[in-house]
């Protein structure tokens, strides 16, 4: 019997990058998930978090339990800073509110980052992708501090066949986004930006995966505003491909 996910696909993926959401759906699929997708989910709340807006960031988050609450199975979301938030932010917004604290640590528990849900929860390593590129990996801050992923995107990637993954040299380093971060704290994001493209251009690799699409916005309009060749891509993006 196939396994039952719902499907978040955030607002920067259903906004910005259709193709993206495509590429997650055909991976899932491939690997047997039979997916569900409610219709009336939004924003997780995190800009207004991250902002210290928190009326707003409850309105939100409030919001995204209702649509999910009566859903069942694992939640899927392709991004490591949605998924941090449901998981590990909820709990902090209804940390004094009885009602909806109990629904957000149960949401929470429900809720995995894509390569997690696929290595973690399905035992998969192996979808089937084939990528006859060069590429590295983008380590992103959400994903990798505060879910704790980066053994199973790299599982993965290490099973694509023909691909030849090379190093990114200080991986784990910040590219400067964080959201809000960018806005309020433009000179120091920029100059974070420019050692991140710096560190691309040494690793030789034309193809840069990531697992955040905030990322993928980020150092894409830097590498395009200096007219370099490499190019951002979402690891599902990757992994369906054969």
């Amino acid at each position: 019997m196939a396994e039952t996910a719902q499907l978040f696909i955030t607002c920067i993926i259903d906004t910005l990058y259709p193709e993206i959401g495509e590429a997650v759906v055909q991976v899932l699929k491939r690997a047997g998930v039979k997916l569900e997708f409610p219709p009336g989910q939004t924003c997780c709340g995190q800009p207004a978090f991250n902002a210290g807006v928190r009326d707003q960031a409850r309105l939100m988050a409030i919001h995204t339990i209702r649509v999910f609450e009566n859903t069942s199975g694992p939640i899927v979301i392709p991004s490591g800073s949605c998924a941090g938030m449901i998981r590990h932010q909820y709990s902090e917004l209804f940390a004094n509110d009885p009602q909806w604290l109990p629904k957000a640590k149960s949401l929470a528990g429900r809720v995995y980052e894509f390569s997690e849900f696929l290595v973690d929860y399905l035992g998969i390593t192996d979808v089937g992708a084939r990528f006859p590129h060069r590429i590295t990996y983008h380590a992103s801050c959400h994903l990798n501090r505060e879910m704790g992923i980066d053994r199973q995107p790299r599982a993965l990637l290490s099973k694509v066949k023909d691909a030849e993954f090379v190093e990114l040299p200080s991986a784990t380093d910040c590219c400067g986004f964080g959201g809000v971060f960018s806005v309020e704290h433009p000179e120091i994001s920029a100059a974070m930006l420019e050692r991140k493209i710096a560190n691309i251009e040494a690793s030789g690799a034309p193809l840069i995966v990531c697992g955040d699409a905030g990322c993928i916005t980020n150092i894409n309009g830097g590498l395009h505003r200096r007219g370099k060749p490499q190019r951002m891509l979402h690891i599902a993006q990757v992994l369906a491909s054969t």
